[in-house]
């Protein structure tokens, strides 16, 4: 059975607080382009730890599984609910929603034309650590990408009088017609715990093929392959910036012998007909894909070990059982464990997409 420790630290100095507090109910987990998040139960009788331990917006949690760092990130609720005192955390980016651009365009790093998305997410990582008393010790990968934010007719800006969440900032660089993507991980650097920001692109993972997911092997239990239409069209309209008969259109249909139907593509923002039709081809191959492998839960196995698959990962899945029959590529976009607990194992959930309903930037 694997051995869990979870460590408390302070989130300024990275002092370490706690070296092996006990906690219960645990579970905690990453996703693609979103803050991981975590929760917990403390133990009544601990207490006495709070606020020296477990400060909420001022304390770091750490958890290691067999010695491997897993996760990191920033405790923001501690409160106790009848007999019971459970606490909630979330990962590195959680902290960009509680930062605000109070300088305007990030401190002169601003206005942005042609930019590159990535640098932009890093500067603002950069304008927050550069505060008084915001520095979190969380460096950003030097990815760079093709895309671009912000044009000369209209610079990517934000504007100290409206107070730009920071956190919104990202992900406006992400929703980017071939914008990059990104996670977060947790890394010791000068003795303390400190987190990263994984940029990938055009993409974030790679294609395995040394782990793969089967019914009867390393696959425990699944969600049924969900056939549902709601969403599914051959025809993509995407309708652009401007009004009336101005206004920028792209057209992306194929015929594939099913019966014809369309999605309407509201990008307003959007001028330039060649981003127009690329994001009219990302969502109409994203709205072909029918048979969807939602959520799979899985054990650690030689086959796809704790560990050995990251954020972003394709990889081959079998299921085979009453409902399902499946086999294909699918993406991993989260993943959420709970440690074993008295008689219950360990539990590894994977949240996966079909891996045909992404395209990339080149």
């Amino acid at each position: 059975m694997p051995a869990y420790r979870y460590q408390t630290h302070h989130a300024l100095t990275g002092e370490l607080l706690a070296a092996d507090l006990l906690l219960s109910d645990v579970e905690f987990g990453l996703s693609l382009n979103a803050t991981g998040d975590f929760s917990a139960t403390l133990a009544p009788r601990l207490a006495h730890l709070l606020p020296t331990q477990l400060d909420p917006g001022n304390t770091l949690v750490t958890v290691e599984r067999d010695g491997t760092l897993l996760w990191g990130g920033i405790i923001w609720r501690a409160q106790p609910e009848g007999p019971s005192y459970p606490i909630e955390a979330a990962g590195w980016g959680s902290y960009l929603h509680r930062r605000h651009d109070v300088h305007g365009n990030l401190n002169g790093r601003g206005p942005y034309v042609n930019a590159d998305p990535c640098q932009v997410i890093r500067d603002v990582w950069a304008y927050a650590q550069s505060q008084p008393d915001g520095d979190l010790g969380v460096t950003v990968d030097p990815t760079t990408s093709k895309a671009t934010a912000g044009t000369p007719a209209e610079p990517y800006r934000t504007d100290w009088w409206e107070a730009p969440v920071l956190g919104e900032v990202v992900d406006d660089m992400t929703q980017i017609a071939g914008g990059p993507e990104w996670t977060e991980t947790t890394d010791r650097t000068v003795g303390r715990a400190a987190g990263r920001i994984r940029l990938g692109w055009p993409r974030l993972g790679i294609r395995r093929t040394d782990i793969s997911f089967t019914s009867g092997i390393n696959v425990a239990t699944t969600v049924p392959v969900a056939y549902d239409a709601d969403s599914y069209a051959q025809v993509v309209i995407a309708l652009g910036a401007g009004e009336g008969r101005g206004r920028r259109r792209a057209v992306d249909a194929i015929r594939n012998g099913r019966l014809r139907l369309e999605h309407v593509l509201d990008v307003p923002a959007e001028k330039a007909n060649d981003r127009l039709a690329a994001r009219a081809r990302t969502e109409r191959t994203a709205r072909q894909v029918l048979g969807e492998i939602t959520e799979i839960e899985v054990i650690d196995h030689p086959a796809a070990p704790v560990g050995s698959w990251q954020i972003g990962d394709d990889v081959r899945v079998s299921l085979h059982d009453q409902w399902s029959e499946f086999d294909g590529w699918c993406r991993i976009t989260g993943w959420t464990l709970r440690p074993p607990q008295g008689d219950d194992p360990e539990r590894i959930t994977l949240t996966l997409a079909r891996a045909d309903r992404f395209t990339y930037g080149s």
